[in-house]
């Protein structure tokens, strides 16, 4: 990419590592692999989830999660235990920006929507039963700010730590935020992620709302019916400076090049039908990047598989970027991991821009629904052309993110 076109205001944040864990996997290798194939066997057929019985599918986190510390019994729950099995990959960074910034030079952004209910669940099922809460249990393991408190006391972070619950755009608002603390200096490096692990309330409340799948999501097929929800975290390490990057001196220097955000405030749980929202954040994203249409080579969709959001989607993209740019969901290979969907889609983006992956195909049935915006779906044919990637999070209340990653230099 020519970053000679983009305006003279343009300020790239650099991404100075990643990690990951989701139904994708945890290791690079097999995250890449499963990417490649198209296929994630941790997206599992579950009938036990759902109070009134009936199928659906899950994207599981499989491998064992770590124990908290001694110390740190305040913050102990699941989506807790799934975020530390993320900040161990990238510790080894974190811990070079502290010592290179200062502690109160840092800070820490984190999207949710789940956070601690998991927890909370199995301790109200346990005190119905015997009158009870079980040891060591207390209210403030699911409140929302637990999961930023919790990585900021990991790190002895003591800049700025917040939260940020705005549904499945949550984890996509962290990084406008903190594009604008490095951006009016106030730190110098940012933590960012997002969180949530899979409970009851999320599965059987999207069943009431009749957007839950009992199969494999199909997005953009006209035999969608739904999303599968999973669980998952990812956090990356940000900040102004390219010297900064351990990874970019293996691969080249991936940054978050533009951000643009959007609020319909159409519909409690459905999107705009026309996706002026979506259209409007994405337009956004590209004048704050300083790039047009013809630099943008794929686009990750938010792609949930339910009839609504693809089809609104389907027509925002069409009418900014044509059916000349790739588009795919990767949703079918994770999950719709909510609060933490836009930073796993951002880690995927930065897997792409970093090992030269192909783009991931668009997993479903092969029947495209013939009645949305005639978009380019990735086949396996497809091949990234312009190395600048555009992701999109739509969320209830008509929160959009779009975010665009790609190269930059100094």
């Amino acid at each position: 990419m020519n970053t000679n076109k983009q305006h003279s205001g343009f300020i790239p944040v650099f991404i100075h590592d990643c990690g990951m864990n989701s139904a994708l996997g945890v290791e690079h290798s097999v995250i890449h692999e499963r990417l490649k194939q198209g296929y994630s066997p941790d997206m599992q057929s579950t009938q036990h989830w759902l109070n009134n019985g009936g199928e659906t599918v899950v994207g599981k986190v499989s491998d064992q999660l770590p124990a908290l510390p001694e110390g740190f019994e305040i913050y102990d729950n699941a989506t807790n235990r799934l975020v530390l099995s993320v900040l161990e990959q990238i510790a080894d960074t974190v811990k070079k920006a502290i010592e290179k910034y200062g502690r109160d030079r840092v800070a820490v952004v984190v999207g949710t929507s789940v956070y601690g209910i998991t927890d909370a669940e199995k301790a109200l099922a346990t005190q119905i039963e015997t009158g009870e809460f079980p040891d060591g249990y207390h209210y403030r393991c699911q409140e929302v700010a637990n999961v930023s408190d919790f990585v900021a006391e990991y790190f002895d972070i003591k800049g700025p730590v917040y939260t940020l619950s705005t549904a499945c755009s949550s984890s996509g608002r962290v990084f406008l935020s903190a594009k604008r603390l490095l951006k009016a200096g106030i730190v110098d490096a940012v933590v960012v992620g997002g969180a949530d692990s899979l409970c009851l309330l999320t599965l059987n409340g999207f069943k009431g709302l009749e957007a839950l799948s009992d199969s494999l999501c199909n997005p953009f097929s006209e035999n969608r019916k739904g999303i599968n929800i999973g669980e998952a975290a990812a956090f990356m390490l940000l900040s102004l400076n390219v010297e900064d990057s351990e990874v970019a001196k293996e691969h080249p220097p991936v940054a978050l090049l533009g951000a643009g955000d959007s609020s319909d405030a159409h519909h409690i749980s459905a999107p705009h039908p026309e996706g002026n929202g979506a259209e409007e954040a994405m337009c956004k994203a590209l004048s704050d990047a300083g790039l047009s249409v013809a630099d943008i080579g794929y686009i990750n969709a938010h792609g949930t598989a339910t009839p609504l959001n693809d089809e609104m989607e389907a027509k925002a993209i069409y009418r900014v970027f044509g059916d000349e740019v790739p588009v795919s969901s990767t949703k079918p290979l994770t999950g719709h991991t909510l609060g933490a969907a836009s930073a796993v889609e951002a880690a995927i983006c930065w897997h792409i821009l970093s090992y030269k992956l192909p783009l991931p195909v668009q997993v479903n049935d092969g029947e495209i629904d013939s009645s949305l915006a005639p978009v380019k779906l990735v086949d396996a044919e497809t091949e990234l052309s312009r190395p600048a990637i555009l992701s999109n999070s739509f969320a209830f209340g008509g929160n959009n993110v779009s975010l665009i990653f790609g190269y930059a230099h100094d």
